[in-house]
């Protein structure tokens, strides 16, 4: 029971504070002096943010930049490409009247260090270029906006292709690259088109007659239509109507080669559809086994270098017929081809081996034989059908009648162990290369139809191929070998 002295005892001391000293009353009073004299000095004085004020910094843009940033490797690649077919095209020259364009070099850089930094939309390096220092430095001063930024990027699919053979051929001239093991591979990347705008072709007809109905609409408000808003605005309309009216005009042109495409797979003719959106794409199966509107974008990579010797966009979902097209791309860019090549098992279609037999050497995995079916003696009907009796034990490897020379010696090169040990570098050197793609953004193309997308795949090559110069032959970028040089080329 509680006794009367601890229910006189004080509330506050119980518990947790029960320990504690009673405070004197010196203390108390101290306390009590301290505060009062606060309240009379006033609220406490302290430095205030003040985001109004205007500030005035002297300051360069190259001071904004370390020695070894990667801005600055992007810049010396840039400055030593032949670009004479960009500048022959500006009209602005002397005391001709038009205002002086973009220098072409800058556009060129932005986008090279934008795949380098994982950017691929327009607008955000147009945005970059105003807020960032490494993309200000680039600039050098220079307005850029996403028109020209788009325009330079989707536009120059000769000039990619121009650079990258001056690229490899320049490496290959300095003995940083050889030409004994080159590994291909395709990734397929995600269109810029929906799922939901594939259509046969009784419907494209029909949108193609409510967009042309719609044009004439259009045509017909912006001539009577007096007021100058009101037009403007009628002819970005008229503008879009048009836009979609050739868009499906395209997709149906591209059904006569999707329909081939289906007979040959062996499907309905009548069932080939077409997008709305980017009538090159193609529905194609993806990595994660889904099915989805894509591109087919190849590579060719040295085993021993990791350098991109060769590239190519195709909407053909598959890589059967993918591997002479690029042997002969590879000759073409450096003059000779590869003595050996590494393909996985989507490539080897043997007419595309006999192509290339005599050029390189072929290393692919080879498909496995299914025995035959015999009919099993004293069975018949239905059971005899269920029973599958090897006729003779046939390995793959054996060449069959159908073959060709060259089949057949490539059936007998991967029965050896010296060509399982040479197949092992295929996935090392072109998934590698593949993840490294994903890695700076190719996941989704951001434009529309194989050139442009051409151009886009351009570009990130090129960039590859810049990282992989300044490690193997840094004298081709006016890169040194110094401590801060280093560091530029690992990131």
């Amino acid at each position: 029971m509680t006794s009367q002295t601890d229910r006189d005892a004080p509330q506050g001391r119980a518990g947790l504070f029960e320990d504690l000293p009673e405070p004197c009353k010196g203390e108390v009073d101290l306390a009590k002096v301290q505060a009062a004299i606060k309240r009379r000095q006033g609220a406490p004085r302290l430095q205030e943010p003040n985001r109004l004020q205007v500030e005035l910094r002297a300051s360069d843009l190259e001071s904004l930049l370390a020695d070894d940033h990667l801005a600055r490797l992007v810049w010396g690649y840039v400055e030593r490409q032949n670009l004479s077919a960009l500048l022959d095209a500006i009209k602005a020259r002397g005391s001709n009247a038009g205002r002086a364009p973009i220098d072409p070099r800058i556009l060129f850089a932005l986008w090279l260090y934008a795949v380098l930094d994982g950017v691929g939309s327009g607008r955000e390096v147009a945005r970059l270029s105003r807020e960032h220092d490494a993309y200000r430095w680039i600039c050098g001063g220079v307005s850029v906006n996403y028109h020209a930024l788009n325009d330079f990027r989707a536009g120059n699919e000769a000039l990619t292709d121009e650079l990258l053979t001056d690229n490899v051929a320049a490496l290959a001239a300095v003995g940083a690259i050889s030409l004994g093991r080159v590994a291909q591979d395709g990734m397929r990347v995600r269109a810029s088109a929906g799922a939901a705008s594939f259509r046969r072709e009784a419907s494209l007809q029909e949108h193609l007659a409510q967009a042309r109905e719609l044009v004439q609409t259009l045509k017909t408000q912006a001539e009577t239509d007096p007021g100058q808003a009101s037009r403007r605005a009628q002819a970005a309309k008229l503008r879009a109507a048009r836009e979609r009216e050739e868009r499906i005009r395209e997709a149906l042109e591209q059904l006569p080669e999707v329909a081939a495409a289906k007979r040959r797979n062996a499907g309905k003719a009548e069932d080939a559809r077409a997008s709305t959106t980017d009538a090159d794409a193609r529905v194609m199966k993806m990595a994660d086994g889904g099915f989805r509107p894509a591109y087919n974008v190849q590579f060719a990579t040295t085993c021993d270098s990791q350098v991109i010797v060769g590239m190519a966009v195709v909407n053909a979902g598959s890589d059967m017929a993918q591997l002479a097209p690029m042997v002969e791309q590879v000759e073409q860019r450096l003059g000779q081809a590869p003595e050996q090549w590494l393909v996985d098992g989507g490539f080897p279609a043997h007419e595309q081996i006999d192509t290339v037999a005599g050029k390189t050497e072929l290393y692919a995995p080879v498909p496995k034989s299914k025995p035959p079916k015999v009919k099993a003696e004293g069975v018949a009907g239905h059971e005899a059908a269920q029973i599958q009796m090897p006729a003779a034990v046939v390995s793959e490897f054996d060449a069959k009648p159908s073959d060709s020379q060259a089949v057949a010696q490539w059936r007998e090169r991967m029965n050896t162990d010296q060509a399982r040990e040479i197949y092992r570098q295929r996935a090392a050197t072109a998934e590698c290369v593949n993840a490294q793609a994903r890695n700076r953004g190719m996941l989704r193309m951001p434009v529309r139809s194989l050139a442009k997308v051409g151009c886009v795949v351009g570009l990130f090559v090129l960039a590859h191929n810049l990282m992989r110069t300044a490690e193997l032959a840094p004298q081709l970028v006016g890169w040194g070998q110094t401590a801060s040089a280093i560091g530029a080329m690992t990131r």
